[in-house]
């Protein structure tokens, strides 16, 4: 399946790493192969959810050409190459495009807050220095910046090789604008776990995730079976996982998704400063509820 088909359960998956703070490429074959043989339908890596902020450009380019070559071709995998100086995404895309990746993901340029024309410029510029499938990434809550519907809409109808969206602002108002509004074709996926389902009862194509870490094969149940408009069975899966959705914004993604895993013996209870290891009493939350749902 190419990218420009992909739907369903995106993992935005964690970059593990060990004890004296070098990325664990064990531990992520590990957890590329697990979400393999869960059905998930594409990885996300360098995202958000994998403290991209702390890694170095090198190591950015060897953990995508580590994750391309261990994926094999059997789903898509995304590189998240994002950056608030246009020319450093530029480098950043076109070394991931010839790193082999299906696609890649864009987040809105943060902190210097452009205008919406400021980063009509910066998403042009980027889509037309290169052929890779583009997909936008909306999270004001953390860069500051919001792409507006007009804008994305704008991209989508002007630069075929922008294919997507992840819009993670948590309104429903918004999706359904963009699905309304968009050309055949281009993808609208949730960049939130706890609306994944009401947006793609309205039409979306799934979502990429922080809880699918930690569920990939009951996510992934659950976004065929809410893409397909079975709602009950989609919504028994999301109620049973509804407080672990909570759990993983308990503090700032990715701390509890990790410490998660490492409960679950995948990888290393190992954070990049400024992140950190968990407060007790948000720890202990968490590992209850694991513990309840029988993880």
């Amino acid at each position: 399946m190419g990218i420009a088909e992909l739907r369903g359960s995106i993992v935005a998956i964690v970059t593990p790493f060990k004890a004296n703070g070098e990325i664990d490429f064990e531990a992520f074959d590990r957890l590329v192969d697990f979400h393999i043989a869960q059905h998930t339908d594409g990885i996300v890596v360098c995202g958000t959810t994998g403290e991209t902020p702390t890694l170095t450009e090198d190591e950015d380019a060897a953990l995508i050409a580590h994750a391309v070559k261990r994926v094999n071709g059997r789903i898509p995998v995304i590189a998240g190459t994002g950056s608030n100086s246009t020319q450093e995404c530029v480098v950043y895309t076109q070394k991931a495009a010839s790193l082999g990746v299906d696609g890649v993901l864009i987040v809105a340029p943060y902190y210097n807050k452009p205008t919406q024309e400021g980063m009509y410029l910066h998403f042009s510029t980027v889509a037309k220095a290169v052929d890779v499938p583009v997909i936008l990434y909306n999270v004001p809550g953390r860069t500051g910046s919001n792409i507006s519907v007009k804008l994305a809409l704008r991209l989508a109808n002007e630069f075929k090789n922008i294919i997507g969206i992840k819009e993670a602002q948590g309104s429903l108002a918004v999706v359904t604008q963009l699905l309304a509004g968009r050309p055949q074709g281009f993808k609208v996926y949730s960049g939130d776990d706890f609306t994944s389902l009401s947006t793609n009862y309205l039409g979306a194509d799934g979502c990429i995730s922080v809880v699918a870490n930690v569920i990939p094969g009951d996510f992934q149940q659950m976004m065929a079976l809410s893409m397909n408009g079975e709602v009950k069975k989609a919504n028994e899966i999301f109620f049973k996982y509804q407080q672990l959705m909570d759990l993983m914004f308990i503090e700032s993604n990715p701390i509890p998704v990790k410490t998660a895993l490492a409960h679950m013996g995948l990888m290393e209870e190992v954070f990049r400063a400024p992140l950190c290891a968990m407060e007790s009493k948000n720890k202990e939350a968490l590992l209850l509820e694991l513990k309840k749902l029988g993880i």
